[in-house]
């Protein structure tokens, strides 16, 4: 800094505080007692402040705190249940408030740090930031006795006995794919109507029926053979995992890491998932 400038801005401060500051002469100058006592509080103002910097970095470099989310039910007891609880292990500093509710939670208005949601493409524009943390395959999966007849076709589904999640649409259908593009969408009548899919799930090992389910979700009890996939050539369309959070900005480290930590766990369970399906249909 220039002499002249910072001789300027000495004394608009010697005169905003109407005292001096400095005793001059042609060849030096020196702090009067008053500003001395200014300096000693001038330095005692910067270290709290190098300090308040600090405390940010350390904040932002370990995850800590208090994190609040919401997840639908059955995502929570069939998969992010166990996820969660590792992740507390790993890092006992962060506690975290969990709802679990099928709820579509406002995350801006009841001030959630972030919200577990699973949503079909094509997923609506929205000013909240979304993470995808994994794909949620679906499957038709039933007890094999449920099968009483050759499955050749998607439109063959339609004479089984058949079970949905949703709870109030105007008509019920499924909308496979199959690994050569084509598409076909099958209208069904099911016997049990529910928005809760562990229900769902033990209904379809009761025997009640074939219904849609997410992979994740019975990949065990196929492998186990409890459930048989009813033709698995032809699949329901994937949905999207993804977390919601208000904004990029000021995001706590806390909720980074989980972010970063439901990702790379997800991904070791889909490997598990898709490895058990190529073994049932090589």
């Amino acid at each position: 800094m220039q002499k002249s400038l910072l001789s300027r801005r000495i004394a608009a401060l010697e005169t905003f505080l109407n005292t001096r500051l400095l005793q001059r002469s042609s060849r030096h100058f020196s702090l009067t007692q008053t500003g001395l006592r200014f300096y000693e509080h001038c330095k005692a103002m910067l270290a709290e402040a190098e300090l308040a910097e600090q405390s940010i970095a350390q904040l932002q470099a370990e995850p800590c705190g208090s994190i609040r989310m919401s997840c639908p039910v059955a995502l929570l007891n069939f998969q992010f249940g166990a996820i969660l609880s590792r992740f507390l292990v790993r890092y006992p500093s962060v506690t975290l408030q969990l709802e679990s509710t099928n709820r579509r939670v406002d995350v801006l208005q009841e001030g959630y740090d972030l919200a577990m949601r699973v949503r079909f493409p094509p997923i609506a524009p929205s000013d909240l930031v979304m993470r995808v943390l994994d794909t949620s395959t679906q499957c038709l999966v039933c007890t094999a006795d449920v099968l009483t007849a050759h499955l050749d076709t998607p439109a063959d589904l339609a004479s089984f006995p058949s079970m949905d999640f949703h709870t109030n649409p105007a008509e019920h259908f499924w909308c496979l794919e199959n690994e050569q593009g084509q598409s076909a969408t099958v209208f069904h009548t099911p016997r049990l109507i529910t928005d809760d899919l562990a229900v769902l799930r033990e209904a379809a090992l009761a025997g009640v029926g074939i219904v849609q389910l997410p992979t994740i979700m019975v990949w065990k009890d196929i492998q186990a053979g409890r459930l048989v996939q009813a033709l698995p050539q032809w699949t329901p369309r994937a949905g999207l995992v993804h977390a919601v959070i208000p904004s990029r900005k000021g995001i706590m480290p806390a909720v980074r890491v989980l972010l970063d930590f439901m990702v790379e766990e997800c991904r070791q369970q889909r490997q598990m998932a898709t490895s058990t399906f190529l073994a049932q249909n090589p």
